[in-house]
């Protein structure tokens, strides 16, 4: 089994339900959430002209290998009515892999860690809640220090 780190994120309609919609999916796909974070109420980033998101962090383990892992997020996504608007737009749900294990690994398709994770106080606020310890494969840095610099 794999160790994941995923964020989840909504701010349209109502984002709680929102929330626990896609963590039901998210078992339903195979995935055993271990730690869940408390839900935090975030201002949005890169595209600033929309509602203020709720985030959660998730500690999950599963077998699914990590673009595998990416089409069952997508197939959620899709599901709970998702569609692309501008880039960093409001969204029904956002479902990210943060960590995979220690992967480093670069496509077109799929980046982990996370790209710009160690930048994003709604992603490193409740990610420090579950896995404060865990290090950074590529900075070399656990998400304490991360979150100490921002």
């Amino acid at each position: 089994m794999h160790k994941v780190y995923l964020l989840l994120g909504s701010n349209i309609g109502d984002r709680k339900k929102n929330i626990e919609i896609a963590l039901s999916e998210l078992k339903h796909c195979g995935l055993i959430i271990s730690k869940i974070s408390s839900m935090y109420n975030t201002s949005p980033w890169g595209y600033i002209e929309q509602p203020e998101f709720l985030n959660v962090a998730l500690e999950c383990f599963t077998s699914l290998q990590p673009f595998d892992l990416l089409k069952e997020i997508k197939k959620i996504e899709k599901k709970m009515g998702r569609v692309d608007t501008v880039k960093y737009g409001p969204r029904i749900i956002d479902i990210d892999i943060i960590f995979y294990d220690d992967l480093i690994l670069k496509s077109e398709e799929l980046t982990i860690p996370h790209p710009l994770m160690h930048e994003r106080l709604f992603v490193l606020k409740p990610l420090s809640e579950i896995a404060p310890d865990f290090v950074h494969p590529e900075l070399k840095q656990s998400v304490k220090e991360l979150i100490e610099k921002l």
